[in-house]
């Protein structure tokens, strides 16, 4: 069975301008299965999306596959190390489409099929839609309204609000249940993100 090709009204931002503080070396740029960490998120995101946004610290190259550069815009962080909603605020200011499926550079497992359930959900009084994880707010992978999330993660931020869940509180996000996006990613891999080295082999 063929895929699906990815969406025209979907832009796809990848965050990926963290400290990597815990890993103690550029994560992003590690190899997994012979590719840099960051290159699996983005296959994983351009499956959904035809266009991506990777936002990097101020004046960083990450590394971007061969096969995405043309579809891949690089936006910088606006200050360095401010926070991620700083960066999803630089990125949703270049968005080019109505809806912007956001994740992490450092998400290397997830299932383009929940992807697409996420961009599939959002629509009207569903600005911004993430996944059910019980007992938390699960901010990564989520799914936003451009239109509407442009002026709501500006307000966050003046008011003080560095944090994506502060966005996804702001916009009223719903939450697609657990065991809906888990028939799709049984494992659960789509929330799977590497802090640590260690990380590498679950």
């Amino acid at each position: 069975m063929t895929s699906p090709p990815p969406l025209d009204d979907v832009v796809g931002i990848v965050l990926a301008g963290g400290r990597s503080s815990r890993f103690g070396a550029d994560k992003l740029a590690v190899e997994v299965d012979a590719r840099p960490l960051l290159h699996h998120a983005l296959d994983a995101v351009a499956a959904v999306a035809s266009r991506l946004i990777v936002v990097a610290t101020p004046g960083a190259a990450p590394p971007l596959p061969a096969d995405l550069e043309a579809r891949v815009r690089v936006v910088h962080d606006p200050e360095p190390f401010g926070g991620p909603l700083v960066g999803l605020d630089a990125a949703l200011a270049q968005a080019e489409a109505p809806i912007a499926l956001v994740v992490a550079g450092d998400m290397p497992r997830m299932v383009p099929l929940v992807l697409r359930r996420l961009v599939a959900t959002v629509g009207p009084g569903r600005p911004a839609v993430s996944l059910e994880v019980p007992g938390r707010i699960q901010p990564l992978p989520m799914a936003l309204d451009v239109r509407t999330a442009r002026p709501a993660a500006t307000t966050v931020l003046e008011r003080g609000g560095r944090a994506l869940r502060d966005l996804l509180r702001e916009l009223g996000a719903i939450s697609i249940p657990a065991p809906v996006w888990l028939a799709l990613d049984p494992a659960g891999a789509t929330i799977v993100d590497i802090d640590r080295p260690a990380d590498l082999d679950t």
